[in-house]
């Protein structure tokens, strides 16, 4: 079909190859190069995050993602504590740490290890539990003659640590309120 696999790839496998079509009409050419790499793991180019942030009993997702070649096995710690999946921790395949109903006892120092064939590396971050943010006073159904105003309001509650902002939309768009200042109003009260 021509289609030329190679497995077990070493580093001699590397360098331009040339695939030739020929019929009748003449003959066409198509060059590729194929790199080969191996390299221990490295965080150099993407660390983990110092500073990750969960709302109190949400989900989060820690991603570990270094530079390697073969693709490295993970590993993870809470400070001294090797992690294992459980019913609230999860180690994905590609490296990443999810934890589910996230509560004080989460908080602390991560460490995501990755070992192959090269070497290995790890990267630490420090995750802080907030507390989640919620609706207080939802948006109430509106029945308005045409050509009246209506007034919609929304209150949430947040951590007093992490800025909220509000965002409105209409059938799943959202309303852009300085384009459409003439039909829409804005009132934020502190």
């Amino acid at each position: 079909n021509g289609e030329l696999r190679l497995q077990s790839l070493t580093f001699d496998d590397a360098g331009m190859y040339q695939c030739i079509a020929e019929n009748k009409h003449g003959i066409i050419y198509a060059n590729a190069e194929l790199k080969v790499v191996a390299s221990p793991p490295t965080f150099e180019l993407n660390p983990m995050k110092k500073k990750i942030l969960a709302a109190k009993g949400g989900r989060v997702i820690i991603e570990c993602k270094p530079k390697a070649a073969p693709k490295p096995k993970f590993s993870w710690s809470k400070g001294t504590e090797l992690l294992v999946n459980g019913s609230r921790i999860r180690i994905w395949d590609d490296g990443s740490l999810e934890i589910i109903n996230i509560t004080k006892l989460d908080e602390g120092r991560y460490t995501c290890f990755a070992e192959n064939n090269r070497g290995k590396a790890n990267s630490t971050g420090v995750l802080e539990m907030t507390e989640a943010t919620k609706i207080t006073l939802a948006p109430l159904n509106v029945d308005v003659t045409v050509g009246e105003n209506a007034t919609m309001q929304c209150i949430a509650s947040h951590d007093p640590t992490l800025d909220l902002t509000f965002i409105w939309s209409l059938n799943g768009f959202v309303i852009d309120f300085e384009k459409e200042h003439e039909h829409y109003e804005r009132n934020v009260m502190v």
